[in-house]
């Protein structure tokens, strides 16, 4: 097993993944070192969201905010905005914490070590590990869904995930070398992205397919193995799209905890079995004949929309109105535009 860093270090030279936030193999061996606070960026945005979607996010951050004493500086409502449609709103809660510890606490550097990165707001493990072994090349253990598939089959390890995880941290712990520790953490990342993949992986083509244990024994496809996950409930909820007759919205903020928190919405009711009805302001509703359905990471939601016209004289009793002209739907998080997408097909038919 000693040789297989080397071998897929090898792989990767060549067939490194071009991102945004890397230092490609030649330029790092030229001397060139990637940026801490980008590689941070890109970790946080990439929890639980493909390096696809995050690209254009991650290039929108590093040019509104350049660096982390920017971010540190920024306004919460323009972050979270520029946020809106990347999902799981608490990591951009985080990012904004992160930034302003960073520079109050670190004066604007990120900590090199594995445990000092731990102490940051919304740095967990695998992101502390990513950081240190990506950004300033400490050996750490970096372990995300590809490592751990790519591990389950180089060792035919069958024990199911999430309890699996230990088992395959430490088979990943034994083979991560002293020396280019983030090139060769980002070499196993790739190879499960792009040939030890979930369905037909190419391991005709794998760095890796000689000492495969689970390519001798023809049980890759199968590998990893799961616990089978409980069924996903389902939430109702009632979202109420308020204009006045000037074409003013009425949002409101969403609070700091729970889901979407801190973010730009509609007034909703509570989210449950059988919500109660909540309406931001005294006048008259109509139902529309469409709902909006979103599906969260633990339950799906679906929100009936009531709609009304108001004059001017009209107060809320919660959230606040925002002229048309100065509305941007892309600022709604996911559900919330969907919420939008659905009036705006009733206006276009009218």
């Amino acid at each position: 097993m000693r040789e297989l860093p080397q071998d897929l270090l090898a792989w990767y030279d060549e067939h490194a993944r071009e991102m945004p936030w890397r230092v490609g193999p030649a330029a790092r061996k030229a001397g060139q070192l990637p940026d801490p606070y980008a590689v941070w960026m890109s970790e946080v945005m990439l929890q639980q969201t493909t390096v696809a979607a995050v690209r254009a996010y991650h290039d929108k951050f590093m040019t509104l905010w350049p660096t982390v004493d920017d971010l540190a500086a920024a306004d919460d409502a323009d972050v979270m905005a520029a946020w809106a449609g990347l999902g799981y709103y608490a990591r951009a809660r985080n990012l904004l914490k992160c930034a302003r510890s960073v520079v109050a606490d670190h004066d604007g550097k990120f900590p090199q070590k594995n445990d000092e990165l731990l102490t940051l707001p919304g740095v967990g493990p695998y992101t502390a590990a990513a950081i240190s072994s990506i950004a300033f090349d400490e050996p750490s253990v970096v372990v995300d869904g590809n490592v751990e598939r790519v591990m389950a089959r180089l060792h035919d390890v069958h024990d199911p995930l999430p309890a699996a995880k230990p088992k395959l941290t430490a088979l990943a712990a034994k083979l991560t070398p002293q020396k280019r520790a983030g090139d060769y953490a980002q070499a196993v990342m790739d190879l499960g992205a792009t040939i030890c993949t979930p369905r037909n992986p190419a391991c005709g083509i794998c760095p890796w397919r000689n000492p495969c244990a689970a390519r001798t024994a023809g049980t890759a496809a199968e590998l990893p193995k799961k616990t089978p996950k409980k069924k996903v409930p389902t939430r109702k909820g009632i979202a109420y799209v308020a204009r006045r007759t000037d074409g003013a919205w009425l949002l409101e903020t969403r609070p700091e905890s729970g889901l979407l928190g801190g973010m730009l919405g509609f007034p909703t009711t509570e989210w449950g079995d059988a919500p109660e009805a909540n309406p931001p302001l005294i006048t008259e509703w109509v139902t529309l004949n469409s709902q909006a359905r979103h599906t969260f990471t633990h339950f799906h939601l679906e929100l009936t929309i009531l709609t009304t016209t108001v004059d001017d004289q009209t107060p809320p009793e919660r959230g606040f109105y925002i002229a048309h002209k100065d509305f941007d739907p892309t600022s709604l998080p996911t559900a919330m535009r969907k919420v939008y997408d659905k009036i705006a097909a009733t206006l276009r038919d009218d």
